[in-house]
């Protein structure tokens, strides 16, 4: 039995039996090719969209799975574990389809969110720029209107699934007077002429989750606005309590698989006639380990608690985020360690794994962000 069962319904903990099962037959033989080759994940992805793990965070109205933000939590954690590639490509779906669902009308939903959720169409999420990363209230990419259509010219950076994804919701300035209340969103169409995806990013981790740049000169119609005109920096701020929660749920999922690794080679590596984990320092390690993840997993699942309740959870989410992907970076690195010379080849995936999590401390907000908003948020 999974630690938090008790949170799920019987349905959600057969959804999560069965994402194991996808997990381990599915992802985990093919995570060490995808990361060696760099090839991007387009058949995880179409055997995911199978499980109807593309539509895990949409309500059945618009083709969604509807299970609670507990199982979502562990869903996202459970093909982080397989392969952190293809989740760090799931989550920026999600966070494309969570722009549409909580900033966009109907008509918009019903355009393209039941085809999301099938997997027929995937999403992508157009907030950063080269000088706006951690302030979205600097961006530069402007929309002007023209009749009942929009301009927008700009660039955008580190965009996850960018330059393969069927539509973009691209963040941009309506307003250059309001400040963030100027910023407004758009649903930009795969195809459009005048969205040029640039290079791919040559990244340290998660290599089969391309992020790319776009250079984007278009022309789209008023109807693919989301809601009305200045409130997408809002919009992309709920976006991102969500995100956060996920990251912190990616973390979990990889630091879980690294700690039962270290378990498991504690007990079956033996020096000097005795298993490593008769060692009371390895011991210690293990046992550092897995308060720290258990930490982790209480601070996902409170965000998780607070976002299935309808609460403003953005301080939870921000702890949970922030201390989910630290503590997954040191639980790797120690499982790495117990691992001696064997952890830092390339034969056993912790040297990958300790590679993609690096990104998670830094978007959606890096370490230091979350930091000054849950400081922000008690000084308030």
């Amino acid at each position: 039995m999974r630690a938090f069962d008790h949170l799920l319904s019987a349905e959600e903990r057969q959804f999560l039996d069965m994402l194991e099962r996808f997990a381990r037959d599915e992802l985990v033989p093919r995570a060490g090719e995808t990361d060696r080759t760099g090839t991007f994940v387009h058949d995880q992805l179409a055997a995911l969209s199978e499980t109807g793990m593309m539509g895990a965070n949409l309500p059945e109205r618009w083709g969604g799975a509807e299970i609670s933000a507990h199982a979502l939590f562990e869903a996202v954690a459970t093909i982080a574990g397989g392969c952190g590639s293809t989740v760090s490509a799931l989550t920026a779906h999600f966070l494309a389809t969570d722009s549409l669902l909580l900033g966009g009308d109907d008509a918009l939903r019903a355009r393209f969110l039941p085809a999301a959720a099938e997997g027929k169409m995937l999403g992508a999420f157009g907030l950063t720029e080269p000088n706006a990363g951690s302030d979205p209230a600097d961006m530069r990419s402007r929309a002007v209107r023209q009749g009942d259509e929009w301009h927008i010219k700009g660039k955008k950076c580190f965009i996850s699934n960018g330059g393969v994804a069927d539509f973009i919701i691209l963040y941009c300035v309506t307003d250059p007077q309001a400040g963030h209340r100027g910023i407004s969103a758009f649903v930009v169409e795969k195809g459009t002429p005048g969205l040029v995806p640039g290079r791919v990013e040559q990244t340290m981790g998660l290599r089969g989750g391309h992020v790319w740049e776009l250079d984007v000169d278009v022309m789209v119609p008023d109807a693919n606005r989301l809601g009305e005109e200045g409130t997408g920096f809002r919009t992309a701020m709920k976006v991102l309590d969500n995100g956060r929660t996920e990251v912190a749920a990616m973390a979990v999922g990889i630091a879980r698989s690294a700690l039962a690794a270290a378990r498991d080679w504690a007990r079956a590596r033996v020096i000097g006639g005795e298993a490593l984990s008769n060692r009371q320092g390895i011991q210690w390690m293990l046992a550092d380990m897995a308060i720290e993840l258990s930490a982790a997993e209480l601070l996902g699942h409170e965000a998780a608690r607070q976002r299935q309740a309808g609460e403003r959870f953005t301080t939870a989410a921000s702890k949970a985020k922030l201390f989910a992907s630290e503590a997954a970076g040191r639980i790797t690195d120690q499982a790495l360690q117990i691992h001696g010379g064997y952890g830092f080849t390339r034969d056993f995936p912790l040297e990958r794994q300790l590679r993609d999590l690096r990104i998670m401390r830094i978007y959606e907000g890096s370490s230091e962000i979350q930091r000054n908003i849950i400081a922000g948020r008690m000084l308030a």
